[in-house]
């Protein structure tokens, strides 16, 4: 049977440590499990576990997709509550996600749950399993098939990771005897080792700059709507943002205030980075004159003041901060792809091929590569809210310009 989804969006979930009887009542009207107590008890334990990361909507939904597919294998398939799995049953699990029946995959997104005469329902065309394409084969016009779906090596990992996290929970709540997950010591038949260093995905200094005097095009012809526009794509690379650092969430919403000077006189930016870990980022000149660019557009000072509350990404139309991180990213698709025609009709089009794949945290990828060839990596690590200095040394590419010199020497003929 295709099962329906049992845990809704962070704004529609009741709090399962004080509602959790009103929710079972609900669930148990299409999910016949929920009539035993022993699946009630489940369910309110991996409520209660996700619910926990509610300071985060995009951790909340990754650790809900984990256990949500966990509980409805266990349901469904295994016959029993997630918290009686064993650890062979665990390694059926990951065999399961890895290729799951076509009747568990989607082609598309869709809500978990719908509104109906007033009542959130379980939407029966949701899947706990969706197929993609990549943005090169949907733009050459590909659709999703569910033969065609396939776990990435990282996703694999964050199911790993997820699940161990949910059955430490489940011990300290004395729900199991051990946890199951870490247990399996033969992880790497599942996920393969990667390479010490992977390369950065970046774009090319000369595809940057395509992509800036674009936006600067779409800012002189058509400032109401690109001026914005422009702004986005400078704070991206220039301060090495994330969307989620630019959009309003329920943990934060980035306004103009956020830009600090310090008592030298020397700018900063403020932004509530993974972990809500504050950190500050040194403001460069030219990511100063855009910023004083963008506020003379909106009929702001020249400079922001103390505690000012303006939005510093505004909505199109309506009132305050964009929340959209979508939206973040078709403007800079928008970018990416009037750069990549622009690169073609110049007679560049082998130069421009990764724009047409690349992605809104190449940007940072990018302001973070060139840096560090000039700054002490110490200096970007802290801009860049890098957890070790670990992370910010697969920026540095000397090693591997030195080794394919190197490399190159090499003939075909030993002597």
């Amino acid at each position: 049977m295709t099962p329906l989804a049992l845990i809704d969006n962070l704004e529609h979930l009741p709090n399962p440590f004080t509602q959790f009887d009103g929710i079972a009542t609900h669930l148990a009207k299409n999910t016949l499990q929920l009539k035993k107590p022993e699946y009630q008890r489940d369910l309110q334990l991996a409520l209660c576990f996700i619910y926990s990361y509610n300071g985060s909507q995009a951790t909340f939904n990754s650790y809900r997709r984990e256990v949500e597919r966990l509980l409805l294998w266990s349901w469904n398939i295994a016959n029993c509550p997630s918290t009686q799995l064993r650890r062979d049953q665990i390694e059926e699990f990951i065999h399961f996600c890895v290729a799951p029946p076509e009747n568990w995959i989607g082609t598309k997104n869709v809500a978990r749950f719908k509104l109906h005469m007033g009542e959130r329902v379980a939407n029966k065309e949701w899947r706990p399993f969706v197929a993609h394409v990549s943005k090169l084969e949907f733009k050459n016009g590909s659709t999703p098939q569910t033969k065609q779906h396939s776990l990435s090596q990282a996703a694999i990992r964050a199911t790993f990771s997820i699940l161990s996290s949910y059955y430490g929970f489940l011990l300290q709540e004395d729900a199991v005897q051990q946890n199951p997950v870490a247990l399996i010591r033969q992880k790497s038949k599942f996920v393969k080792k990667e390479i010490t260093r992977k390369q950065v995905r970046r774009i090319s200094n000369l595809q940057w700059d395509y992509v800036i005097e674009t936006a600067e095009i779409l800012a002189e012809e058509d400032p109401v709507h690109h001026e914005r526009t422009l702004f986005i794509m400078n704070a991206l690379l220039g301060m090495y943002l994330r969307i989620s650092e630019l959009v309003a969430d329920e943990r934060s919403a980035p306004v103009m205030g956020d830009f600090i000077k310090d008592a030298d006189g020397h700018w900063w930016f403020k932004v509530l980075s993974k972990g809500n870990k504050e950190r500050l980022i040194a403001v460069s000149d030219d990511m100063l004159n855009a910023l004083i660019r963008y506020r003379r557009f909106r009929d702001l000072p020249m400079l922001p003041t103390i505690a000012e509350n303006t939005p510093l990404v505004p909505k199109n139309r309506g009132q305050g901060a964009m929340t959209s991180s979508r939206q973040i990213r078709n403007i800079v698709q928008l970018c990416f792809d009037n750069a990549h025609q622009r690169m073609c009709e110049d007679g560049m089009s082998a130069d421009a091929d990764d724009l047409r794949v690349a992605t809104v945290h190449w940007l940072r990828h990018t302001g973070i590569s060139e840096d560090v060839k000039t700054r002490p990596k110490e200096h970007v690590r802290e801009d860049a809210g890098h957890s070790s200095m670990a992370t910010t040394d697969k920026y540095i590419d000397t090693e591997y310009r030195e080794r394919h010199a190197s490399g190159r020497k090499k003939t075909l003929r030993p002597q």
